[in-house]
């Protein structure tokens, strides 16, 4: 069975999911630490969302034998995909176009998480900048941009997931 079309299989979209997400999570860490970048309470919470999606990934490769516990991870993949999406597409509409604007008006309870999380994982999950900067871009776009067009690769991918047999 050649590369493809083993990627194309549940499973193999599952595990390209989760080690995409790995691989984000690791390669935002370390533009972080190599490059002192601060990670914005947005992009802590995409991070999560990566986290939750590689353990998602995890499950859903171990259930996909069977037709209805795998159609049910790749929904529950794709609804964390498309919040991831609708972040980084949030966190974007704030760099491009209304630059100067904190990320809520008051503290919600998401960024009282992050806060949370940031203080038990400092090195993981310490938001201590702002979401409305840029700041690093690669090939024009910001880490913002890259991190909406990955959560809408993973939703595309889980709906092939759902299409597809075992």
């Amino acid at each position: 069975m050649n590369f493809l079309r083993l990627l194309f299989t549940p499973r193999g979209l599952f595990a390209a999911t989760g080690l995409t997400a790995v691989g984000l999570v690791a390669g935002g860490m370390y533009l972080q630490q190599t490059l002192s970048l601060a990670a914005c309470p947005l992009c802590i919470l995409q991070r999560m969302l990566y986290l939750l999606l590689a353990l998602e990934a995890v499950a859903a490769w171990m259930l996909a034998g069977a037709a209805t516990p795998r159609r049910a991870a790749a929904l529950v993949m794709m609804s964390t995909a498309l919040t991831g999406a609708w972040i980084a597409a949030y966190q974007t509409w704030l760099q491009r176009w209304a630059k100067g604007v904190s990320c809520t008006a008051d503290q919600p309870w998401w960024e009282q998480f992050v806060n949370w999380a940031g203080s038990q994982w400092p090195l993981l999950f310490e938001a201590s900048g702002l979401c409305s900067e840029a700041g690093w871009k690669f090939l024009g776009l910001s880490i913002a941009e890259w991190s909406l067009i990955a959560f809408t690769s993973m939703t595309i991918a889980m709906v092939i997931a759902l299409q597809r047999r075992a």
